[in-house]
């Protein structure tokens, strides 16, 4: 087993507005404006980007797709007593590959590169679907 930290900071910009920043200076904003991506459509994007890089990877070897799309849908869950959370999430590829050998050999390893990805390679739906504490600390 080999584990390597992970970080991102994120800065409050304005009310309901902010900033991550990773280790390598990207930044990404969202927030709770009609403009923004929200955290929960942060985690469906994080589950889905994961998920279409390894394919995306493993099958533009053999020839550039026409089309790759992933959505990913889920519903989101307000209890009460139990709090929020996300269920039934959905990873949906829609992708299509050019006439002849070499799109046969990226439709041919799809199935296999997604459920590699699903079932090992992917951190975030990993994680997701595993569980794992998160810790709060207040400086």
């Amino acid at each position: 087993m080999t584990t390597s930290q992970r970080s991102v900071r994120i800065e409050r910009t304005a009310q309901g507005r902010y900033v991550a920043h990773n280790e390598r200076g990207a930044t990404l904003e969202f927030g709770d404006g009609d403009d923004q991506f929200s955290p929960v459509e942060l985690l469906l994007a994080a589950i889905g980007g994961c998920t279409a890089i390894d394919t995306d990877v493993a099958t533009s070897r053999r020839t550039e797709p026409d089309e790759f799309t992933v959505t990913v849908t889920g519903d989101k869950v307000s209890e009460r007593e139990s709090g929020n959370r996300m269920e039934n999430l959905e990873v949906r590829f829609a992708v299509r590959f050019p006439e002849g050998e070499q799109g046969d050999a990226a439709r041919s390893m799809l199935p296999r590169t997604v459920a590699l990805s699903h079932d090992k390679l992917c951190t975030v739906s990993r994680t997701v679907e595993l569980g794992t504490p998160v810790r709060t600390v207040i400086e």
